[in-house]
């Protein structure tokens, strides 16, 4: 039997930070589709990760969040000392996409329709992030089977920003898990044998290697070959600075190829890209939903 519990709206909580999230979304199924996005028999898949892509960001930040406190018969705001507000926009070319499926209340995301080439989408969502970078705090882009869980997401990158620099970006660690191991999660972005086949790699000399005290440790990041995590978080001045540069909107494919271009490059090209190194690795994280590595592309033996 449910007990009944009165929810009584609470004033809103002073607004710590406002930030954008731009979602690149494609989906057209092929016959010989190589990718999930153009797989026939991924469609129920692309268009569940897209949703939980979404809905992943307001379960981790947004408010209302509460705590059942018995003796109001009611509850008590939680965490509201790190209240962050969001618009989410997914952004698709023509057609080919799944937006007009997903189950989501209304107000949780905004579709930004455009005719761009669907291997450069990635850059139309640039375009957006730049025009509404001022109304912003931060602002992000995501590949659209990218989940964040983690509450403290952004105060960590505020707190690695107060200390590395505006110079400095930090680059969650993307991961896969599985059930039936016998590796429980594995993250997908080490470093390559052959950096070179990267097509683009930085020079990295400078500052390598930063750490800082946190959470009673030492914190360690680096700067590695393979920066790509399918997403990104800036400051409002550093999406500024980016978009200042002559390079920006290019559309060019030289890191890995257009998708990991859009994800990676422009990052790599104007700042010191970091990531948690492998002691810490999930101090920064972000899940992949599509288990390509664990599910298809690797075999334990």
């Amino acid at each position: 039997m449910a007990v009944k519990i009165r929810f009584t709206p609470f004033p809103p909580a002073p607004r710590r930070r406002r930030v954008l999230f731009t979602i690149a979304h494609y989906y057209a199924a092929s016959r010989d589709g190589k990718y999930g996005s153009t797989r026939a028999s991924a469609r129920d898949a692309r268009r569940d990760a897209l949703a939980r892509t979404i809905s992943c960001l307001h379960d981790a930040v947004v408010q209302p969040q509460c705590l059942v406190h018995g003796p109001i018969h009611g509850f008590l705001p939680a965490n509201d000392a790190d209240a962050t507000e969001i618009e989410v926009v997914v952004c698709t070319t023509g057609d080919d996409h799944l937006v007009d499926e997903l189950d989501l209340p209304p107000g949780t995301f905004r579709h930004h329709r455009t005719q761009a080439e669907p291997k450069l989408l990635g850059y139309e969502c640039h375009a957006v992030l730049r025009d509404a970078a001022a109304g912003y705090d931060r602002v992000c882009y995501l590949e659209d089977d990218i989940a964040i869980e983690d509450s403290s997401f952004f105060a960590k990158l505020d707190w690695f920003h107060g200390w590395a620099g505006a110079d400095s970006v930090l680059q969650p660690n993307r991961f896969e898990t599985s059930e039936r191991g016998p590796v429980r999660r594995l993250y997908i972005d080490g470093e390559p044998a052959m950096p070179a086949k990267l097509g683009y790699v930085p020079d990295r000399s400078d500052r390598p290697w930063i750490s800082a005290d946190g959470l009673g440790q030492p914190l360690w990041f680096g700067r590695v070959a393979n920066a790509h995590s399918g997403c990104f978080f800036l400051t409002r001045e550093q999406m500024a600075h980016w978009a200042a540069q002559p390079d920006f909107l290019s559309r060019e494919s030289v890191f890995v190829g257009p998708l990991e271009s859009a994800a990676t490059l422009g990052l790599l090209r104007h700042f010191r890209v970091y990531k948690p190194a492998r002691g810490n690795a999930a101090f920064l994280e972000v899940r992949h939903l599509h288990r390509r590595y664990l599910d298809t592309m690797l075999e334990f033996v």
